[in-house]
């Protein structure tokens, strides 16, 4: 099912909080909105998330907390996804966690919630069961969101970068070569440093990092290569400049994302 199909059967289930699980969700790359929040599970694969402006990547038994009405677009680039998504209404006077994009590793108590929710999924009659069970959810999230993934790239809105961007994302596992992107992008290597920073909020160099350990962390998903391969795969010279790196990124060193 196609999102657009997605998003006009999910808009006219009119209970406060329900369930949606699809084995292979497909999307077709399109902004849009939802007046319910939602909480997206990755039971199996990755998954990219944009909401206003920034790009998250959602790694395997990770979920992402997305405010109602936010303007957002999923893709993934897995062979195979499986998503638990639990749509929910929220209240002015909730807990202000609810109020922006959030993305955390599940705990396993929170994966075995959604699990057992998805008995419900695509219920659209109302159930006390399901009412009461997915709003305890709810009210724990903040507590187990307790540790954030600090994942994301600010999308530039500056034209004359994205030729800079394509460049940085084709070749990420180099050494950054300004003199190839001042070519590239037909400006001064002051001009480029200056926009990049002023767009993103960071430097090329520490753009290259976050890219370098998003794509690990895809791999690291995918379960075929060991942490040492992935980590030559994605431009590293060794294991310990990698692991150094990860877990200055991310708080967590790269064998906390091996799938077991």
């Amino acid at each position: 099912m196609g999102c657009s199909n997605h998003i006009e059967t999910i808009e006219r289930i009119k209970k406060s909080n329900f369930v949606w699980f699809e084995e292979n969700w497909i999307h077709d790359n399109a902004l849009h909105t939802h007046q319910k929040a939602q909480l997206i599970y990755v039971e199996q694969g990755f998954q990219y998330l944009t909401v206003a402006g920034k790009m998250y990547l959602l790694p395997q038994n990770h979920v992402a907390w997305v405010p109602s009405n936010a303007l957002h677009k999923t893709n993934s680039h897995s062979e195979s996804i499986k998503l638990m998504i639990l749509f929910f209404d929220i209240d002015e006077e909730e807990d202000s966690f609810f109020d922006k994009v959030q993305i955390f590793a599940a705990p396993r108590v929170l994966r075995e919630m959604i699990l057992y929710a998805e008995k419900w999924s695509k219920l659209t009659e109302e159930n006390e069961h399901e009412r009461i069970f997915l709003r305890a959810l709810l009210n724990e999230l903040p507590a187990f969101g307790a540790r954030l993934l600090h994942l994301e790239i600010t999308l530039p809105s500056e034209n004359r970068l994205q030729t800079v961007l394509d460049h940085l994302h084709d070749h990420y596992t180099h050494a950054i070569k300004m003199e190839d992107i001042a070519l590239l992008s037909n400006l001064s290597l002051r001009t480029i440093e200056r926009l990049f920073k002023k767009e993103t909020g960071m430097t090329l160099v520490k753009y290259q990092q976050l890219l370098r350990i998003i794509k690990s962390l895809e791999l690291l998903s995918m379960g075929e290569l060991t942490i040492s391969q992935i980590a030559y795969k994605v431009g590293y010279q060794s294991l310990q400049a990698f692991t150094n790196s990860f877990y200055a990124v991310l708080g967590y060193r790269p064998s906390a994302f091996i799938q077991h």
